[in-house]
This record gives C-alpha cells, structure tokens and sequence, in this order.
C-alpha cells in the first residue's frame, strides 16, 4: 500500500513535500517524493491523503482511567494538594467502571493523532484499553500507598502476582516519593530491574515535594499524614535530599525510566537526569490545572535534556490531545527566553521521537520502522513544524497504526451507549 499527501513530516528524517511512502506488514519500506515512489512501485495501490502526514504522537504520561473523571480537571486549582483532595473525592466516591473510562480514553487519544503512550494503571480491569484499541506503547501498573511494612507483608508479593498475571508486556510506576516509603521505592526499584521491566514515576510537579523528602515538613506532609500514611520520611524528619537527588540515589533514574511533570526541577535535577538518560515527561495543561505555570522549557532544551510530552488524564488536563500540550510549551519556552530557530522542530520531536525514546519503542516514520501515523488538516506552510503546533490541535483527521486505518474522521467509531452514559455523568 502506497500512501502519499502534500506534505510529510518523518520528523526522524527532513520533511517531504508531495510526498509517499510504502507501506508492507506494518512498516515502512520506502519514502519519498511522491513522482519517484509512484514510477517505482508502479500497479501499487495508492491511499491519497488531503492533510499533512506525522509521525505518530505518542503521550508519553496519561491515565486512561480516569476519563472519567473529566469534571474534576475542568476545575482550577491553588495546587497539588487541593487538587489531590478533589481527585480523591471522587475516585473514592460512586464506583466507576474504570475498564469502559479506560477504553472511552483510548479512543479519544486515537481522535488526536497518537499511535502509542505510557499509561498508568491503577485499577486493573483498566488495564487492557491500550491493547484493545490498537494503540501501542505500554502500560505501567502502579505501586502507591504501601509503607514498608506492609510491603514486607503482602505488598510485593500481591504486586508481583499481579506481573505475572496481566498477560501483556507491562512496565512498573512506583507513583511518586511522597505516596511511597522510601524502602518501597528501592525495592520496586529493583524489581524492575530484576524482571528487566521499565520505570515511570511522577517527580517534581508540586512545589512542596523538595520540602517532604528534604526534611519530612511542608503541605505535602501535611496531607500524606491526614491520609494516614506513616512512612520513614516523616518520622525521621526527611532524608536530606530533594526528590530527584533520592531517586538517584534509590537506583531508580536511568534509561529504563522515566519521569512525568518535572515543574520544580533545579539545574541540579536536570544534570542528573541528563548523566542518567532519563526522559521528562512534560504535561504543562495539567500542571496549570494544578496552578502552576509549568515546567522550565526553555532550560530543559538549552541543557540539552531528553524530553517528551504527556497529557496526563482528564482529571487533570482538558483533553487527551498531546499537540495542544506542545502548543502550551512553545509559549512556555518563548517566555522563558528560548528563541533559537530549532524550538518548533524540537518540540514536534519530543512529541515523536522523545515519547518514542522514553517508553523504549521506534519512533518516526521512515524505512525500516513501523508505519504509525497520523493526519492532520492544516496547511502546507513554509514552517511545516510551527504550522503543525499552531494549527494542529484537534484537527486529525485520521490515525494509523501499523499501516492500518485506526480512526477515521470520515467514519468515526461507534460508541456503546454504556459509555456514552458514563461520560455525560462525569
């Protein structure tokens, strides 16, 4: 199968006007001009697209989940822990079918042009919405709430159980350094690195997490004791050490993981992760749900950090659409004092290439890897990328995984009425 369009943007490789490529069992066997491509493989069936081709988005942070639970992240919140008092209200409240939100999520981020993500699970009859859609990536089960006591108990060996019974390719989230003891954190550390599963764990999004695990005070520990939890942090009055520096020092940070948010990380944060090869996942639309501003952009690509973009979930965030996040971080960086030509191809790549890099799967579209694209309406401008983040946001018109027409605008997918039902609720 041939499929050609005005213009395309491998992101991997220079971008292609009146371009084609060819497609054979889901990957890509050959690219270019349209006028070559056609002369080569001529008799070959052609797929015309009107929009601009991408390589596919992948959200590289998000919970399917808790889609809905959408009504809790159309608020504004003063910060992480007002917002995390409202999340548990309702997550705690009228049970939710979190396989239907689950699924519900996945089409959704389908409609936005990403072929792949990270998602976090915590409930799992959640947990098949990525396979079941189509989409690729990984999900991470998460680990949160245990002290090390109840770890030793029964903690690890439920959790390993439940490895060992999800029946797909699944990675490990141990939440953050302030839902966990700092033995779990080790341990499931090393449980990762034992079973060779990947790591992803939220780090640097509240302004008071440098406060609890320096020296166990704060906002923070204010409302990890309310929810009765009695970890070593607390007692001991902290560890001495900011949240990125504990993880480094845990094991945790390195290739095989990566963070989400990074709002309050310092230049020592940054170099750290930079010496570990550990991408930031950035979700800037969450964090000012949250009351924040977001994530320092500008340092971040200055220091030369590996980044990605995340959504994080409807909770959180107003939609499941990761070009709209990359929008918010172009006006983050401009502010902030980036101003070099490369900041609309850089960010389209952590859109791409970053979340490819941070879940350990291909990314682009070019010969030899997968056909996973997407296709959006926006014009063929002279600034390919800086049209894409200006233009793009809700505005695919079709994805494709695989070499397969996932979601089609022009036949958009039936939607039990369970569901339907769901989300009108929440």
């Amino acid at each position: 199968m041939i499929h050609s369009a005005p213009l395309i943007l491998p992101v991997s490789a220079p971008f292609i006007r009146d371009g084609a490529l060819v497609v054979r069992h889901g990957r890509v066997i050959a690219a270019g001009p349209r006028r070559e491509i056609m002369a080569e493989w001529q008799g070959e069936e052609e797929t015309r697209w009107d929009g601009v081709m991408v390589a596919g988005l992948v959200n590289a942070h998000t919970h399917l989940q808790y889609t809905y639970m959408a009504k809790v992240g159309r608020q504004r919140y003063a910060s992480l822990e007002e917002w995390s008092t409202a999340f548990d209200e309702v997550y705690f409240g009228a049970p939710i079918d979190w396989a239907a939100s689950a699924r519900d999520g996945a089409r959704q981020a389908l409609r936005y042009g990403t072929t792949s993500a990270a998602d976090v699970v915590t409930d799992l009859e959640a947990l098949g919405a990525l396979r079941d859609a189509g989409l690729g990536g990984l999900p991470y089960l998460e680990v949160l709430g245990d002290t090390d006591e109840s770890w030793a108990a029964s903690g690890r060996e439920r959790f390993a159980a439940l490895l060992r019974d999800a029946g797909q390719p699944v990675g490990i989230s141990p939440h953050a350094p302030y839902t966990l003891d700092t033995g779990v954190l080790g341990d499931v550390t090393g449980l990762a690195h034992e079973l060779g599963l990947r790591l992803h764990v939220h780090l640097a999004e509240g302004e008071h997490e440098r406060e609890y695990t320096v020296s166990g005070t704060g906002p923070l520990a204010l409302l990890v004791r309310e929810l009765g939890f009695d970890f070593a942090v607390l007692r001991e009055g902290g560890t001495g050490l900011g949240p990125t520096a504990l993880l480094g020092k845990l094991g945790m940070l390195g290739p095989g993981c990566h963070v989400a948010h990074g709002v309050h990380l310092d230049a020592d944060d940054r170099a750290l992760l930079r010496a570990r090869d550990t991408v930031v996942a950035l979700c800037p639309r969450s964090n000012q749900t949250l009351g924040m501003e977001g994530p320092d952009v500008a340092a971040l690509l200055t220091e030369g950090n590996l980044v990605a973009v995340g959504t994080d979930s409807l909770s959180s965030s107003p939609s499941l659409d990761v070009l709209a996040d990359v929008a918010v971080l172009r006006d983050l960086a401009v502010r902030q004092g980036y101003l070099a030509a490369d900041l609309d191809r850089r960010l389209v790549e952590a859109a791409t290439l970053g979340g490819a890099h941070a879940l350990g799967i291909e990314g682009g579209l070019g010969p030899g890897g997968p056909a996973d694209f997407a296709i959006f309406d926006v014009p063929v401008g002279v600034e390919p990328y800086r049209t894409l983040i200006e233009e793009g946001p809700g505005r695919c018109l079709a994805t494709i995984i695989g070499g397969e027409v996932i979601w089609d605008s022009r036949t958009p997918p039936a939607t039990d009425c369970y569901s339907a039902i769901f989300r009108d609720i929440y």
